[in-house]
């Protein structure tokens, strides 16, 4: 190689290197903003933007829960086209919020049947209205109050569901062969919830529901949570629920306390921690605190 052949090879070499990480980060995900991880028995998941996605691969068809956004759903879809040519028999939603729900459009006419809590179809409707977005909707052809059963495949796809929580229509996804259970917005790992009492949510129930959920699932059931503080842990075991379930339980505590202690609304909203509280991070805490007085109060 001659000196100017050289001085240009090492020109442009020390310019790539010269992108920072940030960049190089950012390239890569404008590449590919999303990330699909297979768990076991055919269940995987899919993060991009919203709640956690979880979907099944079976020789005789294609089952989803959750949706995301739109744009978010695409991906997905076109992802799971290169993996199968089965159909999509079953879009389920843990519950209605758009983060979860929004993409349910994208599965018009590929989805056989759209699945959901009856709380949850009444929720996405009265949502929907709201925002003038009806025609941006897919709602559920199939809802259930209780339980709710089907196979697609060798596997069993068992809802579960326990009372108000996050919201009132709230349901576990159960894929009982491969005992993966998508618990939706039911478990944000160590990250403050969004408790959405417009929609019927009770932290004081939600304590209820960890514990029918610790009861019926056995200690060899993977759980996939609808959000996480640390992006790679959307997926976790009963201990991770415990510690949610104990968060909970000293936050009904601690606002309970200081409504009986005649403390206001806005005094309470100034508490930046709760006592005893140490593994949640993040933004939050305030709209944990708040639903909670307004449910202790009865406001």
């Amino acid at each position: 190689m001659n000196r100017r052949n050289f001085v240009q090879t090492t020109g442009l070499t020390l310019g790539a290197f010269a992108i920072s990480g940030k960049e190089l980060l950012a390239s890569i995900m404008a590449q590919n903003p999303y990330k699909l991880k297979d768990l076991r028995g055919g269940v995987g998941v899919f993060t991009e933007r919203g709640g956690t996605i979880a979907y099944l691969v079976t020789t005789k068809g294609l089952a989803v829960v959750d949706s995301q956004f739109p744009e978010q759903s695409n991906h997905l879809i076109g992802e799971l086209k290169k993996i199968s040519e089965k159909p999509i028999h079953l879009l389920i939603n843990t519950h209605h919020h758009g983060d979860h729900s929004g993409g349910n459009i994208a599965f018009k006419g590929i989805a056989e049947h759209v699945v959901a809590h009856s709380n949850s179809l009444k929720n996405q409707k009265v949502a929907a209205e709201k925002a003038k977005t009806e025609d941006k909707q897919l709602y559920p052809d199939i809802t259930f109050t209780d339980t709710w059963k089907q196979k697609v495949g060798k596997e069993t796809i068992k809802a579960h569901y326990f009372g108000p929580g996050h919201t009132n229509g709230d349901s576990i996804i159960h894929f009982e062969q491969a005992n993966v259970a998508h618990m939706g917005d039911l478990l944000f790992n160590r990250r403050y919830p969004f408790v959405d009492r417009a929609a019927g949510a009770s932290v004081k129930s939600w304590i209820t529901v960890l514990d029918k959920t610790l009861s019926t699932f056995d200690n060899q059931t993977l759980f996939v949570f609808g959000h996480a503080f640390d992006p790679e842990k959307i997926t976790g075991n009963k201990e991770d629920i415990k510690v949610f379930q104990d968060y909970l339980a000293k936050l009904w505590s601690f606002v309970e306390g200081e409504v009986k202690a005649g403390k206001t609304k806005d005094e309470v909203l100034k508490s930046t921690a709760i006592p005893g509280v140490t593994q949640m991070q993040g933004d939050g805490i305030q709209r944990s605190i708040q639903a909670t007085y307004e449910e202790v109060a009865g406001a």
